[in-house]
């Protein structure tokens, strides 16, 4: 911490949680980190890609947060959602009683017109009595923007030039500065209740229901329904039900439904190492990260939110050609814009004071081509288990098939983002290959027009490039680099996304080349079912520091022990990964050497992964 003035309760300045000591919320348009102490540290609204309003978790003092708990000593804290849906209930026992907060965002119906962005806490006594206390101190965009503080009715406002904050309470507020505070005391069985609603700055009296117990029960009540209605889609009935509904149902969360957008992550700016500088912006679309999140819906019966993707897409498939850049992006934002300037909030501290924190992400401006075999892979899938799609897309994909068809053979950041020069990656070759092979597919299964002499042609140009120069015979493993020349050596650098040559369909799990690749594998970059990227002291990525083992490769590490018949290890593999969640369920990004969670939270990628491996194991488990 440094030396700053700390919020007006000397409490959420404290310390940082740790990461996984925290559970989300949202209305399919945000969402919000709600820790085990009781704050919201962070809060962007009215999307996710929006300025944050709590924003403590990147900067305990100056970022802004919403604090409920016992006032004196709390003895233990426990959280879990309400079953089967994301309603997230943060238990606090003391010495007097049993205290519980009950937060969500309501949602009454899919594609409701009209939606109120609402965040609403209650707060129960369940056993005992206890004295309460609650700060609100937003700090608007990202803690840059003053605002207003006033007492209403029923509550308190918070205006800043671009945003207005009502929030309603059953309870008395007092206004301290830019905060509001109140202290109360509930007997047991009693319940206090906040509603926080934003918008726009007006004149007029903030449209918010008057708190009443009654209107508490039935948002309560309609968001329960929306969020079982929504499960009770799903096809799964494995053995690990629990974790791939919450993968699930946090792959819900994540999705912003007025678009169709699916975004990687909630948050930004979470450090990859703790001190480092690999802190960067996740709440835009991966066109990797929503093609396998579609992959992973669709394969648990969600068809409505593939739909919905596959629209948003449609919307990306015709920008204007780039050379250096090609017909795609590597990423969006929520409304499909391209353009992704990086800064630095320079006058925050960043998480335990692991800065830069980044707005944005530079990695919008990198060339990756494997982006082109997720895409094309995703709108297989929805082809051949969805509606299918539209005349027009299928022209739109031909003409992005012809330009990879004349750049696919070019360097390129790779799936990791590198920031050390552009190399000519394997995986980036791999995907390409699958780029290609689904449009055959798809134009022999429709009868659509395609050139498929030439079509084939550069697939199986792709595929003896990277069974010529993507393989290290000496250490019989496939590597993360082609080499420069046919006839010789690539370097010996290994990498995880690798792993997924027979999911793809490039290459049969039985065959000797994949099976010794996944013996090198576990031998340098696993560590009890962990798994690293790459090794960055082998292969430099232009960044300092370490970063944890990455999620999403833990696995599909166990895929690849399902696929190459290794039940009983990819079981117990699986298994262990269970352990790495947190009490919630939820993944970040990474895990480090101590368990502990890395880089943005949750991440979608991670939770896709961990449906397409319990998936595929009980398939092979039968």
């Amino acid at each position: 911490m440094n030396d700053r003035q700390k919020p007006s309760d000397g409490v959420a300045g404290e310390d940082y949680l740790p990461l996984a000591e925290h559970g989300l919320i949202g209305d399919l348009r945000t969402a919000a980190l709600v820790g085990t102490d009781g704050r919201i540290s962070w809060f962007c609204a009215p999307r996710f890609d929006s300025p944050s309003i709590f924003g403590s978790l990147l900067d305990a003092a100056d970022g802004g947060h919403w604090q409920i708990s016992p006032v004196g000593d709390v003895a233990k804290r426990q959280q879990y959602y309400f079953p089967d849906t994301n309603i997230l209930m943060t238990r606090m026992l003391t010495g007097n009683g049993i205290v519980e907060i009950q937060d969500f965002m309501p949602i009454r119906a899919e594609g409701d017109r009209n939606h109120r962005q609402r965040l609403v806490r209650r707060v129960v006594s369940v056993r005992g009595s206890s004295r309460i206390r609650t700060v609100i101190a937003p700090r608007m965009n990202y803690g840059r923007d003053p605002h207003k503080v006033e007492t209403q009715p029923h509550g308190v406002r918070f205006t800043s030039e671009a945003l207005e904050l009502s929030l309603q309470a059953n309870v008395t507020l007092r206004t301290e500065g830019q905060d509001a505070l109140g202290d109360f005391d509930l007997a047991e069985g009693q319940s206090a209740l906040f509603v926080l609603e934003s918008g726009k700055p007006t004149r007029a009296e903030p449209a918010v229901d008057l708190v009443d117990t009654r209107a508490a029960e039935e948002l309560f009540r309609s968001t329960v329904r929306f969020w079982r209605q929504w499960l009770s889609q799903s096809t799964y009935t494995g053995r690990w039900r629990e974790m791939v509904h919450r993968s699930a149902l946090t792959l819900k969360l994540l999705t912003h439904e007025p678009t169709g957008a699916i975004v990687a992550a909630p948050t930004l700016g979470l450090p990859e190492q703790l001190g480092g500088e690999r802190n960067w912006d996740y709440r835009y679309v991966w066109i990797r990260d929503a093609a396998f999140s579609l992959h992973a819906l669709l394969r648990l019966g969600f068809t409505r939110e593939a739909q919905a993707f596959i629209s948003w897409l449609t919307s990306c498939l015709r920008p204007a050609h780039d050379g250096d850049h090609g017909p795609l992006r590597v990423l969006y934002s929520i409304d499909g814009d391209a353009e992704m300037t990086e800064h630095v909030l320079d006058h925050w501290e960043g998480y335990r004071g692991s800065a830069p924190v980044r707005v944005g992400n530079g990695a919008a401006g990198q060339l990756q081509l494997d982006i082109y075999g997720e895409l094309f892979d995703s709108v297989y899938l929805f082809n051949k288990h969805g509606a299918g799609i539209s005349h027009e897309s299928w022209m739109d994909l031909c003409a992005i098939l012809d330009w990879l068809l004349e750049h696919w053979d070019s360097p390129d950041a790779g799936i990791w983002e590198t920031r050390a020069g552009q190399q000519r990656h394997t995986y980036s070759r791999l995907m390409c290959w699958v780029a290609v092979e689904r449009m055959i597919r798809m134009a022999r299964q429709r009868g659509v027009p395609g050139d498929l002499g030439r079509w084939m042609s550069v697939r199986d140009t792709i595929y003896h490039q990277i069974m010529d120069q993507g393989w290290n015979a000496e250490e019989e493993t496939f590597v993360q680099r082609l080499s420069g020349e046919p006839g010789q050596p690539p370097e010996n650098i290994l990498d995880a996304s690798l792993l997924v040559m027979p999911m793809v369909k490039f290459l049969s799990p039985d065959d000797p080349r994949f099976r010794s690749t996944v013996k090198a594998i576990g031998e340098n970059l696993v560590t009890d079912s962990l798994v690293f990227r790459y090794d960055p002291k082998v292969s430099p990525d232009g960044l300092d520091g370490t970063e944890g083992t990455f999620s999403i490769c833990s696995f599909w590490w166990v895929e690849a022990l399902s696929r190459t018949g290794r039940i009983e290890e990819a079981r117990v593999a699986l298994e262990k990964m269970f352990t790495y969640a947190n009490h919630l369920g939820l993944y970040a990004e990474q895990i480090g050497m101590t368990g502990e969670h890395l880089g943005n939270f949750p991440q979608a990628l991670t939770h896709l992964a961990l449906i397409s491996a319990a998936t595929s194991l009980d398939d092979f488990m039968g």
